[in-house]
């Protein structure tokens, strides 16, 4: 089966041109340079006209709530947001039900994501006080990495000894497996509540949240993964970055030389500010918090200059009710990945970034950290996973588009002027325009 895509506008590694991709089966055969269309005969011919063709997008950092907390969330019903996002490859995280830190846990994962995702797939193994054992264990083949709650935690992962800290930080070094860290210092937490809650009574306001889970919480247990990083060799990222202060901890990808230490932003804090507390209150709350203007503002630039590798989403849906009340009471997190290269595609368009550095952020550079094979890149002999996007087509987000299983949205109402028109997973379209290939399913992701 060969396909054409044509007509289209192609990003891809640092450079936007008028080109065409040839798809043989489930792989690239060709990309061609010019409006000419390359020779040949083709099963089908997909016409991008006024569209980009970026690499499909692979999300790092995903909660898709399965098993155990399936109210919130499926790997179903999250994937099917991920095809329609132009998301092509997810990578989620150990804080289910059970959580995924044995590896029968592991192996169940992978059994339900082969019946369910309709994208590519890989999970995280999760770090425990007593677990590090196990992690010799693991197919390094089949996982991206090792996920560390260090300092605080959603769902009781908390790793907050430091000889358990030493031994994970240790055995990751030594079996070549990245580290990714959820960095937050509890003690100053619990410290911070306990203030708030004596001022403001059980439930305070949710607008202070980021002096509850602030910025020096962050900076401190971030200073000490980069410490224990570069005492032991790892190879560390540090997941959804919130603070302009983290920035100095954190080395650029793509450098001459191999860097210790890495960040990710996400979407929350990319988007939204303290400010925003005011207007869509709880909806935004998410751990790390949301924080200034100041900081969201020194993200966005790291963006652009190099110096964070990755963009995720930290996609964590939950039940509507449950988004309910104050710092104490409201679950944090938000569901984001069905809009996340739209949404990176309007800070381009708002001059914060270049579009060529989109498909190096969400596509080439967690290819490259987590040592994915063949993903990432159009390139010929690489998977064929790409997302086509039309621009100038503006559009505005209704609960009727929400996909994942929580329906709503902290962006209700936000109008975006790009719109993901195709999804493309090992050269089979799993989402056009608005209609989903109910029977397809995605890979396991292989790495290293």
């Amino acid at each position: 089966m060969r396909k054409l895509i044509s007509g289209g506008i192609i990003a891809n590694e640092g450079r936007c041109f008028e080109g065409s991709v040839v798809i043989a089966n489930d792989r690239i055969e060709q990309i061609a340079e010019g409006t000419s269309t390359p020779r040949g005969t083709y099963d089908e011919t997909i016409d991008a006209t006024g569209c980009f063709v970026f690499p499909g997008v692979i999300d790092e950092h995903v909660h898709f709530r399965e098993p155990g907390l399936t109210a919130k969330a499926d790997i179903e019903s999250e994937s099917r947001a991920a095809a329609w996002g132009g998301v092509t490859t997810f990578f989620d995280m150990p804080n289910t039900v059970p959580q995924t830190v044995t590896l029968e846990a592991l192996a169940d994962k992978f059994s339900r994501a082969r019946q369910e995702s309709y994208v590519n797939y890989s999970f995280f193994f999760g770090a425990t006080n007593n677990n590090a054992h196990l992690f010799a264990r693991l197919d390094k083949h089949r996982i991206p990495g090792i996920k560390l709650f260090m300092g605080a935690s959603t769902g009781n992962m908390l790793v907050d000894r430091m000889e358990s800290l030493g031994e994970i930080f240790a055995e990751t070094a030594r079996l070549g497996l990245p580290l990714m860290t959820h960095c937050e210092d509890t003690q100053l937490i619990n410290r911070n509540m306990q203030e708030a809650k004596a001022r403001y009574g059980a439930d305070p306001d949710v607008r202070l949240h980021p002096a509850i889970r602030s910025a020096e919480a962050c900076y401190a247990s971030s200073a000490l993964a980069a410490k224990l990083a570069r005492q032991y060799g790892t190879r560390l990222h540090i997941a959804h970055i919130s603070t302009a202060k983290e920035l100095e901890l954190i080395e650029p990808l793509c450098t001459p030389l191999r860097p210790q230490v890495t960040g990710e932003a996400v979407l929350a804090h990319l988007l939204f500010t303290d400010a925003d507390y005011a207007t869509k209150g709880a909806l935004i709350k998410c751990n790390p918090a949301v924080k200034t203007a100041a900081d969201r503002d020194a993200l966005r630039k790291a963006l652009a200059s190099g110096l964070i590798a990755t963009v995720g989403t930290d996609h964590a849906p939950h039940e509507p009710d449950k988004k309910q009340g104050g710092c104490a009471k409201a679950a944090s997190g938000m569901p984001m990945l069905q809009y996340s290269l739209v949404s990176m595609l309007g800070l381009a368009g708002d001059g914060i970034l270049p579009i060529e550095r989109i498909p190096e952020l969400m596509a080439h550079n967690p290819a490259r950290l987590f040592s994915v094979r063949e993903r990432g890149f159009l390139r010929p002999g690489y998977k064929a996973d790409v997302a086509i996007v039309r621009r100038h087509c503006p559009w505005t987000l209704t609960q009727s588009d929400i996909q994942s299983k929580c329906r709503w949205s902290p962006l209700l109402g936000t109008t975006f002027n790009w719109r993901v028109q195709r999804t493309i997973c090992n050269g089979v379209t799993v989402y056009n325009n608005g209609i989903l290939n109910k029977e397809y399913r995605g890979e396991e992701v292989s790495f290293r």
